[in-house]
């Protein structure tokens, strides 16, 4: 695992450079991923790196992850806490939906959660802009097989380091580069709740999918459960469709 890191630090200095930008941030949830990608940013960049805190609504205790983050890892830090303008903005479009009596109260826990996610996108690349970097995502390879990200949301970024390791790797390269047992054995969870575990949420651990990934037998009904995610969120992993040139068509 020392190996890999070496080989993504190398990257992201890499991609720093083609891009011809002063290096790199991420957003901090105190999860492993986003831990992780702190760590290697800050390996890559010592004193162009960014590790940004957008509390909304969040558990105290992941607030207080991400510190251990910033703490560990030596990165510098933002903290911008997005609760007020999220609510601003959800309560005005909830009251515009209503006034049409088009307000679908079973999707409003959805909309909700991923408006936090598309809010932190928005502030990451705001700041991102200030400080001319690159925005680094966090997905790991059972997140982006399963898409379990918000399109736009934690999925709008500008480089994937862990898109190739699975749930189990990232855990490995977490101990490799020190990051502290309490995070590395949270309960993996997006925040988007009180209570909400991505387990929990997609019915099936990344224990399993990463099994699956790897080419090992699993239980059935949990093959068809990874295989119908990956096939309902394929659209995440692709371009917006658009049709054919119809410049180059006759029509009748």
């Amino acid at each position: 695992m020392e190996k890999h890191i070496e080989q993504l630090v190398t990257w992201l200095r890499m991609k720093v450079d083609e891009a011809n930008v002063n290096g790199l941030m991420v957003g901090l949830s105190g999860g492993i991923d986003s831990t992780v990608v702190a760590y290697l940013i800050k390996k890559a960049f010592p004193d162009n790196s960014l590790g940004v805190l957008m509390p909304c609504k969040s558990d105290g205790k992941d607030e207080e992850d991400a510190n251990l983050v910033v703490e560990g890892s030596g990165i510098n830090s933002l903290t911008v806490d997005l609760t007020e303008g999220h609510d601003l903005i959800f309560n005005n479009i909830q009251e515009q939906i209503n006034a049409k009596s088009d307000l679908n109260a079973d999707r409003k826990k959805l909309a909700d959660a991923n408006l936090r996610a598309r809010l932190r996108m928005s502030t990451l690349y705001t700041i991102a802009t200030n400080y001319n970097y690159l925005v680094v995502g966090t997905d790991n390879a059972a997140e982006w097989y399963t898409g379990y990200f918000t399109k736009y949301g934690d999925g709008g970024v500008d480089l994937v380091p862990l898109l190739h390791y699975t749930k189990t790797e990232v855990r490995e390269m977490a101990k490799e580069l020190g990051v502290p047992n309490r995070i590395i054995n949270k309960a993996p969870s997006a925040g988007l709740w009180e209570g909400q575990t991505d387990e929990g949420e997609m019915g099936v651990s990344y224990d399993t999918i990463d099994a699956f990934l790897r080419g090992e037998k699993i239980n059935e009904d949990e093959e068809n459960l990874i295989l119908k995610m990956h096939e309902r969120t394929a659209h995440k992993r692709a371009l917006p469709p658009s049709p054919p040139d119809f410049h180059h068509f006759t029509l009748d």
